[in-house]
């Protein structure tokens, strides 16, 4: 059992709260049951897992998964692993995984896609993440100056989906626009002084949405190429909807235009 925070396994997972740690170590952090859980059914590569002896007669089956697929496995004490995990109030359980590449081919067709500017909050991200696969979203884009896909929060905010939904990251992200463009997919650009609503798009199209910056939005030279620019109305006094919002708001509508067809 680990109980020292100068071990150096303590010391490296803690590396990986960082971002400079995880592209070093090419690693990235998860935490808790349920992200282990999805990581075991998707088969990603886990190479350590620390757990407390509380967590593991808990969860007897997972350990046991856990233990077979991981090429480490520690227990730890509970104040270690505290020490490893990012969240307050931890369950008992962490892993380190293999970081993988974001920056792959981009699907030759899509339906339905999200391309995200510049984004800086993990939470929002996450919940983007985990919205966006609640409405069938294909494909998200992000740039590459946005937050880390693999920052923990992000992770933990999407519930597991992270792990599921085509994701990739782009130091180009009017290239891609343009491609798709030329294959048919309407560019939609989310606008504050659009005149268009958001339920006046026709969905069920292929579709590309493009958000930006919780702060300053879209640049001017995304929405420069975008076909149309919508946004959501807003009553009283509200001058704007968090992005995690408003992604949903627009998704949803996307959503029911589909299953109305």
């Amino acid at each position: 059992m680990i109980s020292s925070l100068q071990n150096p396994l303590v010391k490296q997972i803690r590396l990986l709260h960082r971002p400079k740690g995880r592209r070093e170590l090419h690693l990235f952090l998860i935490e808790g049951t349920h992200l282990l859980e999805t990581a075991c059914a998707v088969d990603s590569s886990i190479l350590t897992v620390c757990f407390t002896l509380q967590w593991q007669e808990q969860h007897l089956q997972l350990s046991e998964k856990l233990v077979k697929k991981a090429k480490r496995v520690e227990i730890v004490t509970p104040e270690v692993l505290e020490a490893l995990a990012t969240t307050v109030h931890p369950d008992g359980v962490i892993a380190t995984v293999e970081r993988k590449s974001f920056s792959s081919s981009p699907p030759s067709t899509l339906q339905l896609g999200l391309m995200i500017e510049r984004i800086q909050d993990p939470g929002n991200l996450g919940t983007i993440i985990r919205t966006a696969a609640a409405t069938e979203v294909d494909h998200i884009f992000l740039s590459q100056d946005s937050v880390d896909l693999d920052n923990p929060k992000v992770i933990r905010s999407s519930a597991g989906e992270w792990f599921r939904l085509p994701m990739m990251v782009s130091e180009n992200l009017e290239e891609l626009i343009q491609n798709y463009r030329v294959q048919g997919v309407q560019i939609i650009a989310t606008l504050p002084s659009a005149t268009k609503l958001h339920w006046e798009i026709d969905y069920t199209q292929p579709t590309l949405i493009l958000l930006g910056n919780e702060g300053a939005g879209l640049s001017d030279t995304l929405t420069a190429l975008a076909d149309q620019t919508i946004k959501i109305p807003l009553g009283g006094q509200v001058e704007s909807l968090n992005v995690a919002i408003a992604t949903a708001v627009i998704l949803y509508e996307a959503l029911r235009q589909k299953m109305k067809v």
